[in-house]
């Protein structure tokens, strides 16, 4: 069992997951280690977790029509999940909700297949700029990494040893805790608690402090399947997908 990770990677040059994987954790980059963070405790009103979505169709969601990864992709509804593959092969693509959220709990079931990558957005613009919790394959590495999405962030995470935590070939909770101008967020996957990280600013364009929660399907590199392949720098493998189901939210409003 993996022992909770209380540290924060801290980012001072910027950190776009677009540039690849090696150049994003390398590239010129300075971390700083910083351990056994605690956050300020905030006074919020008791609430309920929601659904937001029905597991029948994909009504209050919508397809992005200005993300670089693709406008099309192959969203629908299967067997009460949001499944997400390429379409055409080598375009993605990312799926947001309609309404737009502040500071919330995110709870949901994951499940990838091998040779894929993709993400959740917190707080996304229509075009996909956002903080990423990375979804790599069926808990590659990277898998529960924070940083950001065309967006330089001071709030940034990863995880070490997945493999502690991960359910190969099965479904995977998650549990995402965003809260603060100034964002705080925290992770748990299948009930262990991942880490917490916060940032030093507010990161997001124009200083917005809300934003939508978006699910990322990433391109690759080939237009044409190649058995085996990989993401992303050479071929999502084929026929593989991303599937979340039991979506449920929680806003978090300060007490009166």
């Amino acid at each position: 069992m993996a022992k909770p990770l209380h540290s924060v990677f801290r980012i001072d040059l910027p950190y776009f997951s677009s540039f690849g994987f090696a150049g994003r954790k390398f590239a010129g980059i300075f971390l700083i280690l910083i351990s056994h963070i605690s956050f300020a405790q905030h006074n919020y009103a008791p609430q309920e977790f929601v659904s937001i979505f029905n597991g029948k169709d994909l009504e209050g969601w919508h397809i992005s029509k200005t993300n670089h990864h693709g406008t099309m992709g192959n969203f629908y509804v299967e067997d009460g999940a949001i499944v997400m593959k390429q379409y055409p092969y080598g375009q993605g693509g990312i799926i947001l909700t309609d309404k737009k959220y502040q500071d919330f709990e995110l709870q949901l079931e994951f499940k990838g297949h091998p040779g894929t990558n993709g993400g959740i957005f917190l707080r996304s613009s229509e075009s996909g700029s956002a903080y990423q919790l990375e979804l790599a394959g069926d808990g590659e590495k990277g898998t529960g990494n924070l940083f950001g999405e065309m967006l330089r962030t001071t709030v940034n995470a990863r995880i070490e040893h997945i493999e502690e935590v991960w359910k190969k070939g099965d479904w995977n909770s998650l549990r995402i805790q965003i809260t603060g101008e100034l964002p705080k967020v925290s992770l748990w996957i299948n009930g262990n608690h991942m880490w917490d990280a916060e940032g030093i600013r507010n990161d997001l364009i124009g200083d917005a402090t809300e934003g939508m929660i978006a699910f990322q399907l990433h391109w690759s590199a080939t237009l044409q399947p190649v058995p085996g392949g990989r993401c992303c720098d050479f071929s999502w493998r084929p026929d593989a997908a991303h599937s979340y189901r039991n979506i449920m939210i929680k806003e978090l409003k300060p007490a009166e």
